[in-house]
């Protein structure tokens, strides 16, 4: 199997870089060329035993490109559905690493698929995550059930905002708004009620409270 190379635009390169702050460089490929780039190995990943697939991921994942990263988790993601729970916990460490909102999120939404999947062992993947020190872990702790809907489970949700609703952290404060305005669009009088009991950051309660009603 060939390696991945992504070919290299330093133009567009700079571009991407600046957007991202400039933490990492990137080699200037825009997503829809690559997911063509990535396709042929995304099919053949999906036939790999799953201990080749992991050190698969770990190589592109230490490369610089910040491209190499998003190659990494799309690898991860499509075949999100033959990992067991303690695979899962493998890949809890890739998280913290060259971490920032485009992969955290990108990770929390791997993980989310999965516990979508398996919805007996989901708790305990959301303590996996939960009261970790690093908030990033944490911040996929909140986050976790994004796409869950009816199905959230509330008690989990509550104690991941609870925990650190007085977090000093833009990215913590983002993702608890983010829960509640996303879990609104099911049970407005949830979100609506925990606002009220809660004393929320004055940015969790902005982001959250986009959909509920306007009094």
């Amino acid at each position: 199997m060939n390696e991945i190379v992504f070919p290299r635009n330093k133009e567009k390169a700079q571009q991407m870089a600046a957007y991202m702050k400039n933490l990492f460089p990137f080699a200037g490929v825009a997503a829809p060329e690559r997911t063509l780039l990535e396709k042929e190995l995304l099919k053949v990943s999906k036939k790999m035993p799953v201990t080749e697939l992991f050190d698969l991921i770990g190589f592109y994942y230490q490369k610089s490109e910040r491209e190499y990263q998003y190659l990494a988790i799309d690898l991860a993601t499509v075949n999100v559905k033959r990992f067991s729970f303690e695979d899962m916990i493998n890949f809890k460490s890739f998280v913290i690493e060259k971490a920032w909102w485009d992969s955290v999120d990108a990770w929390r939404k791997f993980f989310g698929l999965w516990g979508a999947q398996h919805f007996e062992e989901m708790p305990q993947l959301f303590d996996a995550f939960f009261g970790e020190e690093n908030f990033w872990h944490r911040r996929i702790a909140i986050n976790l059930q994004l796409l869950y809907k009816e199905k959230t489970n509330t008690v989990l949700l509550k104690k991941a905002i609870i925990y650190d609703k007085t977090t000093d952290e833009f990215f913590i404060q983002k993702a608890i708004g983010w829960s509640m305005r996303q879990y609104s669009k099911t049970e407005p009088n949830w979100v609506q009620t925990l606002m009220e009991e809660t004393d929320l950051s004055p940015l969790a309660v902005r982001e959250g409270s986009k959909y509920l009603p306007k009094p």
